[in-house]
């Protein structure tokens, strides 16, 4: 999805509940990023890893929903 930055600062600024989700999403992906760093992982940091990669796409979907309707209405 192509988002418009104009749109999502809109979105950042008017709508809370994507504030709190772009802000969990951008903690997860930096979470997620340090894994794929790891020279070494273990198991037990493997299944954290695609646990925080599946929160981190939950919250992605969920946020491109909040922008799809901002955009629809903005139309």
């Amino acid at each position: 999805m192509d988002i418009n930055p104009d749109l999502l600062e809109k979105v950042q600024k008017e709508n809370k509940e994507f504030r709190g989700l772009y802000q969990e999403h951008t903690t997860l992906k930096q979470k997620v990023e340090a894994f794929n760093k790891m020279k070494i992982i273990t198991p037990e940091q493997e299944m954290e890893k695609k646990k925080q990669q599946k929160q981190k796409l939950s919250l992605k979907d969920r946020m491109e929903k909040i922008l799809s309707e901002y955009q629809s209405s903005a139309h």
